[in-house]
């Protein structure tokens, strides 16, 4: 079945259709939560916050999502508004419909993991009272940065929007003919004479899936990068390219976060991983540590030329 991974993700942020099957990883859990020490410090101590973009796990509820993030030793997450909250409440999602009670419940779960909802990838339908719903709703959750590809006739209110309620609007790439801000420059364009709350949610491994380099595409972004999202491809230059465990694929997936040092980006750093199977758990696993390892190297050379 030759179908994009990205585009899955759009019609699934567009149909609000969640797929929920298989219930096998909450076994694994423990195993997993054992071989992973709480925390990823050496990220920490360059400013990087570890997330993770939920349509991960879109396999399962958000609730239980909730309990193989933390098993990570990850503290922020990111949600897609498209998916379920729990088998229980079926048409219950985690956008600006969602009731009051259900808010709170997930604002408890969130606090008992010791997780923080840092960040949305939302979807802007052009209508202003959406656009402000939404908004509500992240300050409510404590959401700091919305990552969206919004429409071109809906920038003028999110630029009010933003500046109100001081909270970001991230434009995500993803890959060519798949969105409007696939290119850097077409990102700088939209932002362009516009409030510093509105930037890149910088993807290099869509750029990569674009024929574009990473490390370029980061240098035209400086100063507008606000969220930053971890993905490695198995092959340059093909939007449907699957996934991989990071460093394993052709995303230039370390020099991209020694570019992302040396431009001195300091916030969210996502794992966005679409390649889901049974191994999906260890997978990320393997992810989290290759992250960390890289961010120790990068502090290890630091050290080694006196720039730290």
């Amino acid at each position: 079945m030759k179908t994009n991974q990205v585009i899955g993700r759009r019609q699934f942020l567009q149909s609000s259709a969640v797929l929920i099957a298989g219930m096998g990883f909450q076994e694994a859990l423990p195993a997993i939560a054992a071989q992973v020490k709480r925390g990823t410090p050496a990220m920490e101590k360059l400013g990087w916050q570890l997330s993770v973009q939920l349509y991960t796990y879109r396999r399962f509820p958000l609730f239980e999502a909730l309990d193989m993030v933390a098993a990570l030793g990850i503290r922020h997450i990111e949600p897609l508004t498209a998916l379920q909250v729990d088998g229980r409440r079926p048409d219950v999602r985690a956008n600006e419909e969602m009731p009051a009670d259900v808010r709170s419940e997930l604002k408890a779960k969130l606090a008992d993991r010791g997780l923080f909802l840092s960040s949305l990838f939302a979807q802007f339908t052009g209508a202003p009272d959406q656009a402000r719903r939404l908004f509500e709703f992240c300050k409510e959750m404590g959401a700091g940065t919305i990552v969206a590809e919004p429409p071109a006739d809906a920038l003028d209110l999110i630029e009010k929007l933003c500046d109100e309620y001081r909270i970001n609007v991230a434009f995500h790439n993803h890959a060519r003919g798949q969105s409007p801000y696939w290119k850097p420059e077409q990102v700088l364009a939209a932002c362009r004479n516009r409030t510093e709350r509105m930037g890149a949610c910088a993807d290099a491994g869509q750029w990569a899936r674009s024929g574009l380099d990473p490390v370029e595409s980061l240098r035209k972004l400086k100063g507008r990068i606000l969220s930053f999202h971890l993905k490695d491809i198995a092959k340059k230059n093909e939007p449907s390219s699957r996934n991989t465990v990071f460093g394993e694929g052709e995303g230039d997936f370390a020099k991209a976060l020694r570019e992302l040092r040396r431009l001195g980006y300091r916030g969210l750093t996502t794992i966005d991983f679409e390649h889901d199977t049974p191994a999906l758990q260890k997978d990320m696993a393997r992810n989290v540590k290759y992250v960390e390892m890289q961010a120790k190297e990068i502090l290890n050379a630091e050290r080694e030329t006196g720039s730290a």
